[in-house]
């Protein structure tokens, strides 16, 4: 089954298996609901992901990985097939047609029940939040959601996963991106110098014109030498 492209939608019987959090985990839940301190938040990684790579992911010591990258925030997008509200929390089944639905869990506001939404099946979202998995059962900890009015936003999404999943460490992309990036040079890498470290990739030049087309790296002093877009 592809991971990106769209598949037949899994039943809703996958969904309402509702997630049953330790005490710590919904107090992370709780925490991560009202803002992340500055400090931590400078450190997590927002990975566009689908469903599908979430249950895929592989899972280490309370840890998940997408192509041996550990991932910490996630964002999704997809449509609420089912709302399950509880007097605590609400729990949607969202379905991005990847492979079946995935529990999303929502914290409740308990101070301030005008910002507790219950937003009803048939609508589109994006969630941002933290992939759970607890006996055997993956679901996600939404830090927030919100509707998607634009349904634009649902393909650029879907190219968001497939760019980053080309830029990962694994792939030829994030190869030559990496040595890009690990340059100490003012003026970046030259040509001759990538390919001196890269000499058994045999896609380079498709991966050094992804690279340029899509803006993460830039010539520098002429047009034999590169530099990373991003500061460290």
């Amino acid at each position: 089954m592809s991971t990106y492209g769209p598949q037949p939608s899994g039943t809703t019987a996958e969904c309402g298996k509702e997630t049953e959090l330790s005490n710590h985990i919904i107090a992370r839940a709780q925490h991560c609901r009202y803002g992340y301190n500055d400090a931590r938040s400078r450190v997590l990684r927002l990975l566009p992901c689908t469903v599908s790579q979430l249950k895929s992911a592989t899972e280490h010591k309370d840890s998940f990985f997408i192509q041996g990258m550990e991932i910490n925030e996630v964002t999704v997008v997809g449509i609420i097939r089912r709302t399950m509200p509880t007097v605590t929390h609400v729990v949607y089944c969202l379905d991005d047609m990847t492979g079946p639905p995935m529990d999303v869990q929502q914290w409740m506001d308990l101070e301030d029940d005008n910002l507790n939404e219950i937003i009803p099946p048939g609508t589109y979202i994006r969630v941002v939040g933290s992939l759970r998995s607890f006996k055997h059962h993956r679901s996600m900890v939404a830090f927030s959601i919100r509707r998607i009015g634009d349904l634009n936003e649902i393909t650029s999404h879907m190219l968001e996963v497939i760019q980053a999943h080309l830029l990962s460490d694994g792939s030829s992309c994030g190869r030559v991106f990496n040595v890009i990036k690990s340059s100490p040079a003012a003026e970046g890498i030259s040509v001759q110098n990538l390919r001196t470290i890269l000499k058994s990739l045999s896609s380079y030049d498709i991966s050094l014109q992804f690279l340029i087309n899509e803006g993460h790296i830039f010539s520098t002093t002429d047009e034999n030498h590169f530099k990373s877009t991003y500061d460290d």
